[in-house]
């Protein structure tokens, strides 16, 4: 499926990822988990990658420039919000390549995922970033995002056994 509802003048074209994209996305992915401090690893980017693809257990958008290269993606868990007794999506992933930022890649990103989730009855989407990832926060709120005033978010490292 591709997304129509690109900004204007932007010549990124978003769409659903498949298993044939594995190869795209898995760079994309490294580069991401490298931003948020892990080790460069594309053999675990890939296994992870492919996974999530393979089980259905995701949803990733790939961002493509003109030249149709993959320059960004997003990652989308379904899950469901108990108070609300519906579907949602937990945006846990959004990246788009150095090069790339500043073209719409990220705004076509978002925009994507909205539509997507809207049209498969999701309820809400949910996302959380770093407090220092400032770019990402005004992105986000000048898209009709809220920051949560009332939950706070926390978590706990499970040891394996």
């Amino acid at each position: 499926m591709t997304f129509a509802n690109n900004p204007p003048n932007t010549p990124i074209i978003t769409r659903l990822a498949t298993l044939a994209d594995l190869a795209s996305i898995a760079p994309l992915f490294n580069a991401y988990r490298q931003f948020y401090e892990q080790a460069d690893n594309l053999a675990v980017a890939t296994t992870f990658i492919n996974d999530r693809l393979a089980n259905a257990e995701s949803v990733i958008i790939l961002a493509l420039d003109g030249a149709q290269k993959a320059v960004g993606f997003c990652q989308l868990y379904p899950t469901f919000c108990s108070v609300e007794a519906a579907p949602i999506y937990t945006l846990y992933d959004l990246y788009v390549s150095p090069q790339a930022r500043r073209t719409g890649a990220a705004t076509a990103l978002l925009q994507a995922a909205a539509a997507h989730a809207a049209q498969t009855g999701r309820v809400r989407m949910d996302l959380t970033t770093a407090r220092t990832n400032l770019s990402a926060q005004a992105l986000y709120e000048s898209l009709g995002w809220a920051q949560d005033k009332v939950f706070l978010s926390y978590n706990k490292r499970i040891a394996a056994v």
